[in-house]
């Protein structure tokens, strides 16, 4: 593994976080089904969007229904049969993406800050 050094040779630390959304338990929303649904949207495909990031149709197809039905609503729109099959997000799965990437940001945000506060005499000036 790569050491991550800065430019005078020390160790940079750096804070790692994840962040998900869970309701009685359940994810509901989080990094893996953001990057569903972006491929989604950007393959008009399940089957394509699922392949994209190495998991089974089945598996895709099961994030989604979980997701749709513990928020109750919708979040694709599926298009069978000849050329215009395929799958798009509904408008609510566009600001539930949207409004989740402005969270995840401002929570990275807080977090360095955080660290930068309770690390400081660690990190190198």
């Amino acid at each position: 593994m790569a050491e991550n050094k800065d430019v005078t040779g020390q160790t940079r630390l750096q804070p790692r976080s994840k962040i998900w959304i869970e309701a009685q338990g359940e994810v509901v929303f989080g990094g893996g089904r953001a990057a569903l649904f972006q491929a989604i949207e950007e393959t008009g495909s399940i089957r394509q969007a699922a392949n994209k990031l190495g998991m089974s149709y089945r598996a895709a197809w099961g994030k989604i229904k979980a997701t749709e039905e513990r928020l109750g609503m919708a979040l694709l729109e599926k298009h069978a049969g000849g050329h215009q099959s395929g799958a798009t997000l509904t408008p609510e799965a566009k600001e539930l993406l949207k409004i989740y990437r402005e969270f995840k940001n401002d929570s990275d945000a807080l977090v360095d800050e955080l660290f930068a506060r309770h690390f400081s005499k660690f990190l190198a000036k």
